[in-house]
């Protein structure tokens, strides 16, 4: 009989950025207008489908651990550990760490109540920007209004930069998360990278 060999095929995973980590860490500006990029990758990611107030809304808020926002554009829960994004009135993208079982533990408070539970793990990655000039950044080529009175902390709305669609996601006063289809994210970062490159030079009154 022949040996059974078995592989852990985490060992051969690549992110979707896993090409650009170098050039990701020296597009990163230091000082007052500091501007940095990097990849979080591997996150576990689930799409909600539920109406409000079903027993499949009140089941799946209850199993995220931080419930479900309640209105457009806001965020139950935050970066740090388990996050909902609000998508529409009865749709939401949970984000949580890499390896939590958040999936189907959502699969199983469901149960046979009209609602879904989708692994998007593999949709999207997550680009984090952040320093003192990650917004002026994102403004060259995001037409969203991002001005704190308009997009405050805990927000995250459905954007575009440049040409392409991303879920825009604002974790403090000056760092944004961006997710991005995978099959988009090689040119989100070269944008980014692109756009980062003005403030590696000195000011000019």
């Amino acid at each position: 009989m022949a040996e059974q060999v078995l592989t852990d095929i985490s060992a051969l995973r690549r992110s979707p950025l896993s090409h650009l980590g170098e050039a990701l860490e020296r597009g990163s500006v230091q000082g007052d207008r500091g501007v940095r990029l990097r990849e979080i990758a591997f996150t576990t990611q689930v799409g909600l489908r539920a109406e409000p107030g079903s027993a499949a809304h009140s089941a799946l808020a209850a199993a995220t651990g931080v419930g479900l926002p309640e209105s457009v554009g806001r965020v139950a829960g935050d970066a740090a550990g388990t996050a909902v994004l609000w998508q529409g009135p009865d749709e939401f993208l949970v984000v949580a760490p890499e390896g939590s079982n958040l999936a189907d533990e959502l699969v199983e408070a469901l149960g046979s109540e009209a609602g879904q539970v989708v692994d998007l793990s593999a949709n999207r990655t997550i680009l984090e920007l952040s320093g003192p000039s990650a917004r002026a950044v994102l403004e060259k080529g995001c037409p969203a209004d991002l001005h704190p009175r308009s997009f405050a902390v805990g927000t995250a709305i459905s954007a575009v930069l440049g040409p392409v669609p991303v879920l825009l996601w604002k974790t403090d006063e000056s760092t944004y998360r961006l997710l991005p289809r995978a099959s988009f994210a090689d040119y989100t970062a070269r944008w980014l990278l692109d756009a980062m490159s003005e403030f590696a030079s000195p000011q000019i009154d």
